[in-house]
């Protein structure tokens, strides 16, 4: 029984073992390099590692829908630069943050400090 627990991942937890988990990340992370070396040509591939260095979070995003439109086929020749710049284009007008400033003239009126004569 003990066997097949270490053998198949039923650990005291009952799921994966920690080693095993870090196995599946890791052939995970191989599996998404390879198919974004097979939909990227260089420029575009040192473009997105670029973009990893600056923004991680934003690369991350790019590299799980390339991996995603890969895999159901959207894509089927390499990507090159301008194209990788037009698919950055679009993930960045999704998820532009807006900023809004709200000033609170009440409050700036009780704060003044020149009426302290």
């Amino acid at each position: 029984m003990a066997e097949l627990q270490t053998n198949y991942g039923g650990g005291p937890g009952g799921g994966p073992s920690k080693e095993q988990q870090e196995e599946m990340a890791q052939k995970r992370a191989e599996m998404k390099h390879a198919i974004l070396a097979q939909v990227l040509d260089q420029q575009a591939r040192a473009r997105l590692n670029t973009i990893a260095v600056a923004k991680p979070e934003k690369a991350q995003m790019v590299e799980n829908m390339l991996v995603q439109m890969a895999q159901s086929g959207q894509i089927q020749t390499k990507l090159n630069e301008d194209q990788l710049k037009g698919l950055l284009e679009q993930v960045s007008e999704r998820t532009q943050k807006k900023t809004t400033v709200k000033f609170d003239r009440r409050r700036a009126h009780l704060d003044d400090s020149d009426d302290d004569f």
